[in-house]
């Protein structure tokens, strides 16, 4: 049973009621200034830093995942969960990759988030260009010690952005409204706009 401190405070008026929840958060905080030389953003880097020797296996397990989202599509079709599926799965590569040191692969990402997003049948997307994305991320994670990686990661994702872009427009011809979405610059933290 929720205590008297664990209930909103409700407000009832003629036609309605104005329901306030508790501030649970307040407590969470300290009233008290910071200590000198405390710095909250660099105690968080810290921590980061501490965590930092598992990214690299954290990495390895989104492509796991990713990879085993589109063996599913081979093997069950491009169902709404099957989409589902593949689409969070680049999209959480898409927001970790810079956090895990693997900023290069983002874009790759995108593009595929992109594809699964705006294709209006995804029976219609070419296996193989998927089958390319996923194989991009990966490669471009095995390759990241390269001292030439992130150029050749860029090439390769902009090659890759120009053939979904291509197809998109081409399977969206009828859609004005999603066309231009398709056209317009990744939001992709760094990546410079087209």
């Amino acid at each position: 049973m929720a205590s008297k401190e664990d209930s909103a405070a409700i407000t009832t008026y003629a036609d309605y009621e104005v329901i306030a929840p508790q501030n649970k958060l307040r407590n969470a905080i300290s009233d008290e200034p910071a200590a000198p030389g405390d710095d909250p953003v660099a105690r968080a880097e810290q921590a980061l830093d501490q965590l930092s020797f598992e990214f690299s296996s954290w990495m390895d397990e989104e492509c796991d995942r990713l990879g085993r989202a589109r063996d599913a599509i081979k093997t069950d079709g491009f169902s709404p969960k099957r989409r589902e599926e593949l689409f969070h799965a680049a999209h959480d590569i898409k927001g970790e990759a810079a956090t895990f040191g693997f900023p290069a692969c983002a874009p790759v990402a995108d593009s595929l988030c992109r594809l699964v997003e705006f294709a209006p049948d995804a029976k219609r997307i070419p296996m193989q260009l998927v089958d390319q994305h996923v194989d991009a991320v990966r490669a471009i994670i095995r390759e990241y010690a390269r001292s030439d990686a992130v150029e050749l990661a860029g090439r390769l994702t902009e090659r890759l952005r120009e053939v979904t872009d291509d197809f998109l427009v081409q399977e969206n011809r009828d859609r004005p409204e999603v066309i231009a979405l398709i056209g317009g610059p990744s939001i992709v933290p760094g990546q410079n706009p087209r």
